[in-house]
C-alpha cells in the first residue's frame, strides 16, 4: 500500500490537469474551429468528443471518472461482507499476474508470522490455528487454515492438510514438516515468514521501478495525443489563412 501512494499521487494529478484542459481548454479551441469552418481531422474529433462527454454528457464525464473509485470500492466492500464472496475475490485476486504473486507472499508471511509467534508464545496449535485463521486477512488462507486445525485435530501432521489445500509451495510444506518432527515448528514458521517477507520486498520495490516508466509513457501519450489533435487542425487553419 505504500509502495502505491506514489503511483496514486500522479495519477491523481493528471486526471486533475487532464480534465481541466477538457472542461476549459478544449471548448474554446473548438469554438475558433467552428468559426473559421475547418474540416476536423479524425484525432481532433474524437478529441472534441472526448471533451463534449466531460462538459455536456448526461451524466458529465468528469463526474463519472470521479465517483468510479468510489463506486468500485463500495462494491468490492459489498462482495467480501459475505464469506463467499471473500473466497472469490481472493481466489481471483491471487490468479491477477504480478499482484496475485505479491497476494500471496502477503499472505503467507503473515499467517506463518502470527502461528509462528503464537506457538513461541507457548499458545496451543488448536487454538493458535483458530487466531490465525481469523486474522489471516485471506479467505483463501482462512479457510486452509481451518483445514489443518481440523486434521491436527483428528491426529493428523501440520503438513499433510497444507500440502493437500495447494495454496503454498511445496517449499513452506517441507520446512513446516522439517519442524514438526524436530519440534522446531515455531522457528521454522518464522524463517518462513522472513524469507517471504524479504520476497515480498523485492517484488514490490521492481513493481514500482515497472510503474514509473509506464506511467510516463502513458501520461506522455495522451499529452501527445491532445496536442496533436490541437495543432493538425491549426496547422489547416494557417494554411487557408495564408492561402
Amino acid at each position: 500500500m505504500s509502495a502505491m501512494i506514489y503511483p496514486v499521487v500522479v495519477v491523481s494529478f493528471s486526471f486533475i490537469i487532464v480534465a481541466g484542459i477538457m472542461i476549459i481548454v478544449i471548448p474554446k479551441f473548438k469554438e475558433i474551429f467552428l468559426d473559421f469552418d475547418v474540416t476536423l481531422p479524425g484525432p481532433t474529433l474524437l478529441l472534441m468528443g472526448v471533451s463534449d462527454w466531460f462538459v455536456i454528457g448526461m451524466p458529465p464525464g468528469w463526474l463519472i471518472c470521479l465517483l468510479t473509485p468510489f463506486i468500485v470500492m463500495a462494491v468490492m466492500k459489498l462482495i467480501r461482507s459475505s464469506q463467499g464472496g471473500r473466497f472469490t475475490s481472493d481466489f481471483i485476486g491471487m490468479k491477477i499476474p504480478v499482484f496475485g504473486n505479491l497476494l500471496m507472499k502477503s499472505s503467507v508471511s503473515r499467517f506463518t508470522r502470527t502461528l509462528g509467534t503464537l506457538i513461541a508464545a507457548g499458545v496451543p496449535i488448536l487454538e493458535a490455528l483458530n487466531i490465525t485463521r481469523d486474522t489471516a486477512g485471506n479467505e483463501v488462507y482462512s479457510r486452509a487454515m481451518q483445514r489443518v486445525h481440523d486434521a491436527i485435530r483428528q491426529g493428523d501432521s501440520f503438513a499433510t492438510p497444507l500440502r493437500a489445500s495447494n495454496v503454498v509451495d511445496g517449499l513452506v510444506v517441507n520446512m513446516i514438516d522439517v519442524g514438526e518432527e524436530t519440534g522446531e515448528l515455531d522457528k521454522m514458521l518464522l524463517k518462513i515468514a522472513d524469507n517471504y517477507e524479504e520476497e515480498m520486498d523485492t517484488a514490490v520495490e521492481a513493481l514500482v521501478s515497472l510503474i514509473e516508466p509506464i506511467m510516463v509513457v502513458v501520461l506522455g501519450g495522451i499529452v501527445g495525443f491532445i496536442v496533436v489533435a490541437l495543432f493538425m487542425p491549426l496547422v489547416q487553419l494557417i494554411q487557408s489563412v495564408s492561402g
